[in-house]
């Protein structure tokens, strides 16, 4: 893709220049995401272990030369991904939580979130799974591992607001064993998710799982 516009005092009273398709040069931000979006869409195809810089280019258009100018290395593009990934789920869940006063609707909510946000974003799920980042840099599964720590931690508020609500004698351990199985169960699903191809879609029978982690 040429990135190059057109000069603004150009002639356009020539057939050459009225045939010709204008280019808009893209808007502050709209390359660096045409890049995210394109890498998440490699991640989604069969034998896309290791994607190459070479390869995100040519998917582009572009030159290599051109994605330094928007991420000094392919890891800052992964952590653009991570940081989607982020904002996302945490803005969503953050919602749910100040908004719904049942811990049990919660946490099964929270879960509904994370795994419909991988099941309609498959390249992302393989980010979340850490299987994308297995060749990359050791910092961006360490900053995926954080995502999902955080993730758990709010979970885990909401499994002992609903352990008092049982009545629980443990609320805190209740908390930290409902919860790790909570976000185990999420992460299971989007392996396996990754793990079929795409094809064992990890909302499959969520209704029943969701009750067995939030049942008395």
């Amino acid at each position: 893709m040429n990135d190059a516009a057109l000069p603004l005092d150009a002639p356009a009273d020539t057939a050459e220049v009225a045939s010709a398709p204008v280019r808009k040069r893209p808007k502050p931000g709209e390359r660096r995401a045409q890049i995210l979006q394109a890498l998440a869409a490699m991640l989604e195809e069969p034998g896309s272990e290791r994607i190459t810089t070479a390869a995100l280019a040519a998917r582009l258009s572009l030159s290599e030369a051109a994605l330094y100018r928007h991420f000094a290395s392919k890891a800052q593009m992964f952590e653009g991904l991570i940081e989607f990934i982020e904002q996302t789920l945490f803005t969503l869940a953050n919602q749910i939580v100040e908004r719904e006063p049942d811990p049990a609707v919660q946490i099964g909510r929270v879960l509904t979130v994370i795994l419909q946000f991988g099941e309609k974003n498959p390249g992302m799920s393989r980010v979340m799974a850490g299987d994308a980042l297995v060749f990359e840099h050791e910092r961006l599964a360490t900053r995926m591992n954080q995502c999902v720590d955080r993730l758990e931690s709010l979970l885990r508020q909401s499994c002992k607001a609903l352990a008092d609500q049982q009545g629980s004698p443990t609320p805190t351990v209740y908390a930290q064993a409902r919860a790790s199985l909570a976000i185990s169960m999420a992460l299971g699903r989007l392996h396996r998710f990754v793990r079929t191809g795409f094809k064992r879609l990890p909302t499959e029978h969520l209704a029943e799982a969701l009750h067995a982690i939030t049942a008395p």
